[in-house]
Formats: C-alpha cells, structure tokens, sequence
C-alpha cells in the first residue's frame, strides 16, 4: 500500500461529508479543478472508486462509506486535538454537537451545560433536538442522549438521571365526562393524546407494567403531536387522556389541573444516557461536558 498523503484524506472526507466538490472546495480554499484532481490521484493510489459524480453532486461508493466510517472519527480527534493545541490550556474551546429527545434537552441537558457555557466562553455546545434514533457517525454528532435500553451495545454509555416513571393523567372534567379507565385496556374507548414516532412515522404504543406483567396499549384520539411538551398541552387543555414522565405532569398533579390514573400501570424507563462511539477521539471540551452531565444524574 503507498503512503497516502494526509491532506488527499482530508480531502475526501470534506467531499464525501459535503457531497458537494463546490462546497468541499470553499471549505478547503482551492480551486474545484484542484480538489478534483486530489481525488482521482488518491483514488488512484488506492486503485479503488471512491466517489460516484452525478449531476446533482456527489455521494460516496460502498468502498468510499467505509473509509468514511474509520477515518471521521480520527480525523475528527484531529481537528480537536489541534484545537486545543490553539488554546491556552486552561481554557478548552470546541463544538460539541449533540441530539437529544425535547424532554431530555430541556429538562436535563440545558441546565447543566448553559453553567458549563458560562464557565467555559471557549466552548460551543449544539444541541438538535428530535426523538428519533440518530446515526452519530453518519450525521456527524458527537453524542446522543436517550433511554438506556435505546442505546447500542457498541456505545459507550453514561447515566445522566435516575430512572424515569411514566405518567398517565387527564384533567378533572375529562374524567367527568368520560369516566376514569380502571385497567390499560380500557384506554381504546377513551380519547388518548397519541404521539407520532420520528424514526418509522408509526404512533407510539403506550406501554404499561404491574407486577412484572408488561402491556402495550395503542390508543386513538383527536390529537397527535411528536413532541413530549404537546402530550402534555393536549392533556391540559381537556382533549384527552396524556401519558408523560412523571416529573413533568407532578406540578400539574399538585396543582390540581391534572388527575393520576393508572398509577399502578406506570412503568418505568432506565433513565437517560448520554451515549457516544467507543473509538471516538476524547477532547478536553467533550470530556467536561460528560463531566457536566454525568455529575447532575442524582440531582434530580
């Protein structure tokens, strides 16, 4: 195998992760003619494809996306390391970018790393906030937060929270009108605020557990929403029957806006975890917002 230039790889990751020679290009500072003939002199060197041009742009082969796949991460620790290297030491600097569920990020990731921010002006955190399962690698985050079983085994995982109870709530003259549900089952003749899935567009079936007896229910209503915050507003506003974490309908429960029903029915998640790629390279900036993050799991 010859010795590869450094900065032909570095070439090809920009236009394999752009899949756009114009915007590689712009990002490289060189001409696209330039960038172009890198490409075919690396492709040449390794004597394999790793590119399909199109008219549209530019998307890797097979052999390209593997490529991709071992090199991000390394060139990625790169980029960090010499970040750092850029920054005084006691002052790590860098963009940490970062998905997450709506109830995780708002309820537990900005508390934490806004004080992280105020600490550290050098730090840039990016969250994107979605509920569906996000390919890290491909869509170039550098962690994801979500329920422990939701994680890979190849993930490195950390708790960030203790384990999260379900609610199930509606308000007192919704009971009235309708009659409060007495088993799980009997949800199918209520009108239940259902919640769009984002990974397989299907609606989320409601899941239960008693005594080690496990349930999913799927429910019908008037209103669907994708995001944990509408559930709630659905439910407070007399539409239907919500099903919440716990710690977001409590205030409401204690309020008296909102009944518990079920409540034995409710089941319990292995909280949160902040989980990333075990090859992925550790920053100083990244490392302090597992730090962050981790430090808060039991103060909730």
């Amino acid at each position: 195998m010859p010795r590869i230039d450094f900065n032909y790889l570095q070439a090809f990751i920009i236009v394999a992760r752009e899949r756009s020679f114009t915007r590689a290009a712009a990002q490289l500072g060189v001409a696209q003619p330039t960038l172009s003939h890198t490409i075919k002199s690396l492709e040449s060197n390794l004597g394999v494809r790793l590119l399909t041009r199109t008219t549209g742009g530019v998307s890797p082969t097979e052999a390209g996306e593997r490529l991709l796949a071992n090199l991000g991460p390394l060139y990625e620790g790169i980029e960090a390391g010499l970040a750092e290297l850029g920054s005084e030491r006691d002052k790590p600097a860098g963009t940490i970018r970062l998905t997450a569920s709506d109830y995780g990020a708002g309820s537990f990731l900005w508390p934490r790393l806004s004080a992280l921010m105020l600490e550290y002006p050098g730090i840039n955190i990016e969250i994107d906030i979605n509920n569906r399962l996000v390919d890290l690698i491909a869509e170039r985050f550098d962690a994801g937060v979500r329920f422990g079983d939701q994680v890979a085994q190849d993930m490195i995982a950390v708790r960030i929270t203790p384990d999260l109870r379900m609610a199930v709530v509606a308000t007192p003259s919704y009971l009235a009108a309708r009659g409060r549900p007495r088993t799980p089952q009997e949800l199918v003749t209520h009108n239940c605020i259902n919640l769009r899935l984002a990974t397989r567009g299907g609606l989320y079936a409601w899941e239960f557990e008693k005594d080690g007896e496990t349930l999913d229910v799927q429910v019908r209503g008037q209103f669907t929403g994708n995001t944990t915050p509408q559930m709630l507003e659905g439910a407070l506003a007399g539409i239907g029957i919500g099903y919440v974490p716990a710690t977001l309908a409590q205030p409401h429960i204690d309020s008296g806006c909102l009944i518990p029903v079920l409540e034995d029915w409710w089941p319990t998640f292995p909280g949160y975890h902040l989980y990333y790629p075990s090859r992925r390279q550790s920053s100083r900036a990244f490392m302090l917002v597992v730090d962050a993050l981790r430090l808060g799991a039991t103060r909730i």
